[in-house]
């Protein structure tokens, strides 16, 4: 198999664990040639998130690897992340933001109302501002154009009981990539989301009713089946790739075309 990504340098944001979303992004990555590159949120105990972070990291196989802390909530952070990777790089070739962050004691059927400000305005920093803030650090360290892509979900066109504020930022999180690909083509730079199906990740199991959605898409979805993340990984591929060089601005659904059905 022709390997799609050689020679090419990214960076992924933010692996949570073997199961998550980013995990499957960076395995297919690597596969295809993929030099890659981890951020993590130092949430709670640094050392304790590093250390998870590492544990999934480690199963490549790809012994010495670069893993620096971002706090996506800290310009400061931020900017530390960016030049530590120029330091070690250079020059990079895409970025991946597949990261998300809401209470998840608000994310439960009847407690959208009860939402709070704080609540609404870091859940929405953290999912989509950060795409921004991200974005506008790599754009002086591609190459020669380059590839952004964000992970989204269904919940931000429609109503998903027990989504609630997170359905909110990810409406953001889109409308956010459909600007900085208006914006940023003329440079060469792609911004594209994926709107994956439910899976087993870390943060989907914080999500009220998430067993009920499961057992929804698996019945209703033209394929009869819920996604895998490996799924979303290849599909991460075709985007970062010179394959979709003629793509920009979109939003790709892997759902088993769950998002198609209407009943």
């Amino acid at each position: 198999m022709s390997k799609l990504l050689e020679g090419k340098v990214g960076l992924i944001l933010n692996i949570a664990n073997d199961r998550s979303i980013a995990w499957h992004i960076a395995d297919n990555c690597i596969k295809h040639g993929a030099t890659c590159a981890f951020g993590y949120l130092p949430m709670g105990d640094p050392t304790k998130s590093e250390r998870r972070v590492r544990r999934s990291i480690d199963e490549f196989g790809l012994g010495d690897y670069f893993l620096h802390a971002c706090d996506v909530g800290s310009d400061e952070s931020i900017d530390a992340f960016f030049k530590a990777v120029a330091e070690k790089f250079g020059k990079i070739d895409f970025l991946v933001h597949s990261l998300a962050f809401a209470n998840r004691d608000y994310l439960a059927i009847g407690k959208f109302t009860e939402t709070p400000r704080d609540v609404y305005k870091q859940a929405c920093d953290i999912s989509a501002y950060s795409l921004i803030a991200l974005t506008r650090a790599a754009v002086p360290h591609f190459r020669d154009g380059g590839s952004v892509i964000a992970m989204t979900y269904l919940g931000s066109d429609k109503v998903v009981p027990g989504y609630n504020v997170m359905g909110v930022a990810k409406a953001a999180l889109e409308s956010t990539a459909r600007y900085l690909a208006y914006e940023l083509g003329e440079k060469k730079i792609r911004v594209n989301t994926i709107s994956a199906g439910p899976v087993r990740t870390l943060s989907a199991m914080a999500v009220g009713g998430i067993d009920d959605m499961f057992t929804h898409v698996e019945k209703k979805s033209p394929l009869k089946r819920n996604i895998d993340g490996d799924e979303v990984g290849k599909t991460a591929v075709y985007l970062l790739s010179d394959l979709a060089s003629g793509v920009t601005g979109e939003n790709l659904f892997v759902d088993c075309g769950f998002n198609t059905v209407g009943l």
